[in-house]
């Protein structure tokens, strides 16, 4: 096309020098140097005209690679994360055992898991203690079984949605869809950290209140026995 243009503007301009020549004229003088100026003339020109259109071509390149990196990725998991993360939420802060709240946890556990009995202590009073523990020792332990369920649940969506994912980065013509995929992927992985560092939580208060459990036990019964005894001017022989 370049080669076909150049042709067409020679032919022009030598069609043009040949029709100035005055019409009085028998026969048309040929100017050698006119010829060769023109010539160069329209050679420079057309170089100029190249260079305009490879200089248009380059921005054309650069704006459609702008558009491909600037491309959103397709999907975002970000709805089902933030849904499973919810769950486990309300998981660890529901339910009738003790809360996951420094204040409130210490303060229920100084009131169901004393340190010491006074001697006045009645039956009546260690046998509600003792149901107050069971209970809350229960409900730790159905916490993590229900923070196991639903972990258990969340990995079977986490395998299509990291599917999703894989097969939305793989087809990313861009640096953002490319980014967005990085992104995501590290979303799924620091949920499936957190659901993880929520059910240690959970099984770790459950054990740690089966074990205080065991030594209330045994203080329960020193307070019990010393009941049973009473003080010792209680017999006289």
């Amino acid at each position: 096309m370049k080669n076909a243009l150049k042709s067409f503007v020679s032919v022009a301009m030598l069609s043009a020098a040949l029709l100035a020549q005055p019409a009085s004229a028998q026969w048309a003088v040929y100017d050698h140097a006119n010829f060769i100026q023109n010539t160069i003339q329209a050679a420079r020109a057309l170089k100029e005209i190249d260079n305009q259109v490879e200089s248009l071509q380059h921005e054309i390149t650069m704006i459609q690679t702008m558009e491909r990196n600037l491309q959103s990725l397709a999907t975002s998991p970000l709805g089902v994360i933030t849904s499973d993360l919810d769950q486990m939420k309300s998981l660890m802060t529901g339910g009738p055992g003790i809360p996951f709240l420094v204040g409130d946890s210490q303060s229920a556990f100084d009131t169901l898991w004393p340190q010491s009995y006074p001697t006045t202590v009645t039956t009546a009073s260690l046998e509600s203690d003792a149901q107050g523990r069971w209970q809350k020792a229960m409900a730790a332990f159905a916490q993590t079984l229900s923070v196991q369920s639903q972990i258990a649940q969340n990995v079977l969506g986490d395998t299509a949605t990291l599917s999703q994912v894989l097969n939305a980065s793989q087809g990313a013509s861009g640096n953002l869809d490319a980014v967005q995929a990085g992104n995501q992927l590290l979303a799924l992985s620091t949920k499936q950290q957190l659901q993880t560092q929520s059910l240690m939580a959970a099984q770790y208060r459950a054990d740690a209140l089966q074990q205080a459990n065991q030594a209330e036990a045994e203080e329960e019964g020193r307070a019990e026995f010393a009941n049973f005894l009473g003080s010792d001017s209680a017999y006289t022989p």
